[in-house]
Formats: structure tokens, C-alpha cells, sequence
């Protein structure tokens, strides 16, 4: 495990002690409960190097808010449109990016996905 300065490490455990897919505004008040005297733009500057070093995720659905993840395993998500939620959801992008290289001869590194709808909650609450 690296050595990380204390900003860079408080931002870490803040972003990895939560499934929600916080935009950097959270987690930079959650980090101001333990450094009250951080900067935003420590934050930001912080979650652009771990995401740059592939310690952490950006999760973009269209909301005008980046949001972020503290799991890098390989995953997709769901953002639902009537409650705004971000979810993990399993599933490997191998299959499809394995056809890509055979169709065009790239060399895909990786994938993501990121699907867009109505939440199984918010659809029940339609009726």
C-alpha cells in the first residue's frame, strides 16, 4: 500500500466507507469533520490524482456532478432518473470488449458502462 499524504488518505477512507457515488462537495464535508481546514481544491486536486493513479473511480451520469468510487473491481452502474440513486451493478464488460478488438483490431484496456432508468423502487412508487 502507498504512503499517502493525510489529505490524500482522508479522502480515500471517506470515498471507500460508502456505496453512494459521492460528488467531490460530499466527501469534501465529510473530510472536513476530521481536517476541518482542508480546501476544496485540495479535494478535487486529490480525487483527480487517485482517479489519474486508478486508486478510484469517476462515475459521470449526466447529472452535471462527477461522482466517484472507491471500488475499482470490474463493474457497471445504474442511475436511476427518479431518484437520482447510483448503484453497482455486476456486469463484465470482458465479452463485449474481446468482440471490439476481434471487429476492429483495437486493443481495448478496459470498459465501462453506466445504464440509465427507473430504479425498481421508483417504478413501484409509479403505480
Amino acid at each position: 500500500m502507498k504512503n499517502f499524504s493525510r489529505q490524500r488518505q482522508a479522502v480515500i477512507d471517506v470515498l471507500c466507507s460508502t456505496k453512494t457515488h459521492p460528488s467531490a462537495a460530499w466527501i469534501y464535508e465529510k473530510v472536513r469533520e476530521t481536517i476541518p481546514n482542508i480546501s476544496l481544491g485540495t479535494v478535487y486536486r486529490n480525487l483527480a490524482l487517485l482517479e489519474s493513479e486508478g486508486i478510484i473511480r469517476k462515475v459521470s451520469v449526466g447529472d452535471s456532478s462527477e461522482h466517484f468510487d472507491g471500488d475499482t473491481s470490474m463493474h457497471s452502474h445504474f442511475y436511476c432518473k427518479g431518484c437520482k440513486q447510483i448503484t453497482d451493478i455486476p456486469f463484465d464488460t470482458t465479452d463485449d470488449c474481446k468482440k471490439l478488438e476481434e471487429k476492429t483490431g483495437l486493443s481495448v484496456e478496459s470498459a465501462t458502462y453506466t445504464f440509465v432508468g427507473v430504479c425498481t423502487n421508483c417504478n413501484k412508487n409509479k403505480n
